[in-house]
């Protein structure tokens, strides 16, 4: 019903993708300025930061795109307008999900999927089939675990009610983090999006197998390896605790 109502002004959807797309890339724009002034950032050079924000921003993309709604339920627990949702037979979590759907948000996706495929093309990597795998695997993996963050936050919302901002801190904060080096931020900040928020995992560790670099903290090789099972584990949590707030929601008593 959303994507008919969008696409029923054809031109003023295209402005908006096109808007969005823009938009997303004054952050890619920051990191060119800092690339003017310096030939590299904590050590890596422009295509490996571009080949760390492309991989972030097309996963991020993705999970806005499903999931970016989420941050409205807030609004409709303390409204009570959520009791609309409950009696209608569907899952309540595709609903909010697909509340308002933004289909224009697509620009953010293409902008990383650019971004990305630059770093890509402009890096000397020695491809094996194993690194030609982690590119996807990377992306999908790291959707599923920033999607599991909207789960998560939309969560707390039946608790808190008017939580989007911190919704926004580990969604989009997390995201903009993810864009730079981990060699850039505090060893204390890379273990905790590591064994406790495990952002790392949508693309630092993969990316850093692909590239050949070191992994910080010393972990071993094969940590490149556990996103899906990081994203699984993400989202079994996620729902359990989307299960506890809804049933924990009591309508507006009115």
């Amino acid at each position: 019903m959303w994507i008919r109502s969008l696409m029923a002004y054809r031109v003023s959807f295209t402005m908006t993708a096109l808007g969005n797309f823009a938009v997303t890339a004054f952050d890619f724009a920051a990191i060119l300025l800092m690339f003017s002034q310096v030939d590299r950032l904590g050590g890596y050079s422009l295509a490996e930061v571009a080949l760390l924000y492309g991989a972030s921003g097309t996963a991020f993309g993705l999970s806005d795109l499903a999931m970016g709604s989420m941050d409205r339920l807030g609004k409709r627990v303390r409204d009570g307008t959520l009791d609309t949702l409950l009696v209608r037979p569907a899952p309540v979590i595709a609903q909010v999900a697909a509340d308002r759907f933004g289909l224009h948000r697509i620009g953010r996706v293409l902008q990383g999927a650019l971004i990305l495929t630059y770093g890509l093309v402009v890096l000397d990597i020695a491809w094996t089939p194993l690194k030609v795998l982690m590119i996807p695997l990377m992306v999908l993996s790291g959707a599923a675990i920033f999607a599991s963050l909207w789960v998560a936050g939309a969560a707390f919302q039946f608790v808190a009610q008017d939580a989007a901002e911190v919704q926004s801190a580990f969604t989009y904060g997390g995201n903009t983090m993810l864009q730079y080096p981990p060699t850039l931020f505090s060893k204390e900040l890379v273990r905790g999006v590591t064994f406790v928020l495990p952002l790392a995992f949508v693309n630092w560790l993969p990316a850093l197998y692909v590239l050949g670099r070191p992994y910080p903290l010393d972990l071993p090789e094969w940590v490149a390896f556990l996103p899906p099972l990081v994203a699984a584990g993400c989202l079994a949590l996620a729902g359990l605790a989307w299960r506890a707030g809804l049933r924990s929601y009591r309508s507006t008593g009115s």
